[in-house]
């Protein structure tokens, strides 16, 4: 990645941290989840390839929790692909392609929708172009 897109995305992530506590986020856990509605679009394996298109309750360095039509299940390896918008970034929309798995999968919410909390074990920061 050139340095000035590594320079954008790790602007991303201190605009991000300063959101957070701007907004008096208290969490215990190692990592701190910033509570994002974003577009993401879901590639996961279940009787043939998947794609759904979703979006975020929160996300984490580490993981990401969001709003799909049907579960996915438990240990599920997926990817998934979101973008950062400019009103984050304070910059550019970075676009980033991470990797994990499924770790939990809660009740449907009151509009019918799956909450799909994932751990992300890799990430890639794309370009626009």
């Amino acid at each position: 990645m050139p340095l000035d897109r590594l320079c954008v995305a790790r602007h991303a992530y201190w605009v991000l941290e300063a959101y957070a506590m701007a907004e008096g986020q208290q969490d215990k856990r190692s990592t701190r989840r910033f509570a994002l509605r974003l577009p993401v679009s879901v590639t996961y394996t279940d009787d043939g390839d998947q794609m759904k298109s979703a979006q975020t309750r929160d996300v984490s360095a580490r993981g990401i929790s969001f709003y799909v039509d049907a579960p996915i299940a438990k240990d599920s390896p997926i990817e998934f692909t979101l973008t950062l918008p400019p009103e984050i970034t304070l910059t550019e929309s970075i676009k980033v392609r991470c990797k994990g798995r499924v770790v939990r999968i809660d009740d449907p919410a009151a509009n019918g929708k799956m909450a799909v909390a994932a751990v992300i074990d890799e990430y890639e920061f794309l370009s626009q172009a």
